[in-house]
């Protein structure tokens, strides 16, 4: 197990959730920023191992979806050669308003090593930041 892969993993299905159209669980509308905005919280957390959320409470629609990303994401796993049991940790913060979207993804594999990475925009990407040169690059992850 490499911890690249499982932070790929996570990307990829903290992507297709932050796409609004869940393709990966099948054709499936929702907007998860847009819940997260109009909450009290501002954010919405979503563990993507049991399909749980913190801080803003997601509509009917948008917590199946969730549920449904949790139950795919074995099989995700699988065909990228890991297994779920290799995660200890994966959770998807989402937040802000258009076109600011901002997601924080947390993944500690069961070795203990953890990353967490920023993606903004739709699809996510890493932020882009000038270096003192004023040349643009990506911003490292933490």
């Amino acid at each position: 197990m490499k911890h690249k892969v499982l932070t790929s993993i996570a990307h990829n299905v903290a992507d297709s959730l932050a796409s609004g159209m869940g393709f990966m669980i099948g054709v499936y509308e929702m907007d998860i920023f847009a819940e997260a905005a109009r909450s009290p919280q501002g954010f919405i957390e979503v563990n993507l191992l049991t399909g749980a959320t913190e801080g803003g409470r997601p509509s009917r629609s948008l917590a199946k979806a969730i549920s449904l990303y949790a139950d795919a994401l074995p099989g995700v796993c699988e065909k990228q050669g890991v297994s779920i049991s290799d995660y200890d940790k994966l959770i998807a913060r989402y937040s802000g308003r258009w076109p600011h979207h901002t997601v924080v993804i947390e993944v500690r594999d069961r070795n203990g090593k953890t990353s967490t990475d920023t993606y903004v925009g739709a699809p996510l990407a890493r932020p882009k930041v000038l270096d003192p040169l004023g040349r643009i690059r990506r911003l490292k992850s933490a």
